[in-house]
């Protein structure tokens, strides 16, 4: 289902890069080129998802629609570019270009691959490996196993030894399969019921205030800012989730959510959140489009205590949860909300804290980092990204540029 809501927006901006995973590791050290290309290779043939690309079933079945096509294995291609004669500060500024390019070309959903990568010489014990997906075959979760894979295959194939990883039990063609199978009947009615009661009728459109009006089409122009929670300050919000029974994410969306209602003064606050939507043991090894969005309500009250309040959003974050099959593109073909090309339905805003696995990275000869990617795509009003680390929590905001100035979202990281 998510699958098919991508393959519709595709059609609808064609050449859009909106949904392209970018990613980049910096390599410090001996890098055996050949033990690359191999493990691409065998990345590429273990999942099904990084050969597909999608036609539509016009072309095989009565009723039109996105069907998966999925590629016999083959060679991986490496595209390799050497920028070790250009001085220190060139370097990086082509290092920079070729990244932002990188970025900004976009993928044929139709024709494929929708997995590509390029690998960038620094110098002799340097370079950078930049990879980058259509989200329509893979999410955040995806990138932490693909990391994790080719990580383990370089270091096998670079000392001479066979693949450590065993073969998959199942495919990504195999969940799709399963999951239209099983959403139907009285799974899907009762998971839609909880749904319509939440969302059904008219939405509101969170107003906030911005620096220039709302243009008729809504562009996905971003820019971003960053911040952070020190270490002090979250471990005073942990004892408050705990003294509640709620979880750190419920305190921080609480919190969130108190923000937009200043903000726009409206009580009725929707929130989109995303869920790994990994449920079952087979897919949790698979790289993959399984990722899910919840559309969080609340009514938010001035008048309530804070800690009312968070039992409030506690309730609706486990109900969400407990309802959280129904994909979000079967939510929106059910409810058929108002659509307005100016802004997103549903929701405007996007609050993601991020708790993916971490891949397991051993190299004896390379040192492994991971490098910032330009990633000026904004698919809403404004996200907000929350990642721990070192005891305190990073927040990395991403906005559109067409509604709002950077002094403005700086000023609401630093109201948050």
């Amino acid at each position: 289902f998510s699958q098919e809501r991508l393959w519709v927006l595709d059609r609808l901006e064609p050449g859009s890069t909106a949904y392209n995973l970018p990613f980049a590791v910096r390599l410090r050290g001996t890098l055996r080129v050949p033990a690359l290309e191999a493990a691409l290779d065998e990345l590429v043939r273990r999942h099904e998802s990084l050969r597909t690309a999608f036609a539509d079933r016009g072309a095989f079945a009565d009723r039109g629609g996105p069907v998966q096509v999925v590629a016999p294995p083959a060679r991986f291609p490496l595209p390799r570019v050497d920028l070790s004669h250009l001085p220190g500060a060139a370097r990086e500024r082509e290092l920079e270009q070729r990244l932002a390019a990188a970025v900004a070309t976009p993928f044929d959903l139709e024709r494929g691959p929708l997995y590509r990568a390029l690998l960038l010489r620094l110098g002799a014990e340097e370079h950078v490996l930049a990879q980058n997906m259509h989200h329509i075959i893979s999410d955040g979760w995806s990138i932490g196993v693909l990391v994790d894979e080719l990580t383990k295959l370089l270091a096998a194939f670079s000392r001479g030894e066979p693949s450590p990883l065993a073969e998959l039990p199942i495919q990504y063609p195999d969940y799709a399969l399963w999951q239209r199978q099983r959403l139907r009947g009285e799974l899907l009615d009762r998971q839609l019921d909880y749904w319509r009661q939440q969302l059904g009728g008219t939405l509101p459109l969170l107003e906030l205030p911005t620096d220039r009006r709302r243009p008729a089409f809504q562009s996905h122009r971003g820019a971003e800012v960053d911040g952070r929670l020190p270490a002090a300050l979250v471990e005073r919000l942990r004892e408050l989730s705990q003294e509640h029974g709620a979880s750190l994410f419920m305190t921080l969306l609480a919190g969130f959510q108190v923000l937009l209602q200043r903000l726009s003064g409206q009580e009725d606050i929707i929130v989109g959140s995303p869920i790994a939507g990994r449920q079952r043991r087979e897919v949790e090894g698979l790289i993959g489009f399984f990722l899910n969005t919840l559309a969080l309500r609340t009514r938010v009250e001035p008048e309530l205590r804070f800690r009312e309040h968070l039992a409030r959003v506690r309730e609706g974050v486990l109900q969400a949860t407990a309802h959280q099959e129904v994909p979000f593109e079967k939510l929106l073909e059910e409810l058929q909300p108002d659509r307005n090309l100016s802004h997103s339905p549903v929701f405007q805003v996007f609050f993601n804290m991020l708790n993916l696995p971490e891949p397991a990275v051993e190299l004896p000869e390379l040192r492994i980092e991971q490098l910032g990617m330009p990633d000026v795509e904004s698919k809403f009003d404004f996200t907000i990204y929350l990642s721990e680390s070192e005891g305190g929590i990073d927040i990395h905001l991403v906005y559109n540029v067409d509604l709002f100035d950077r002094a403005r979202m700086v000023e609401l990281l630093m109201q948050y």
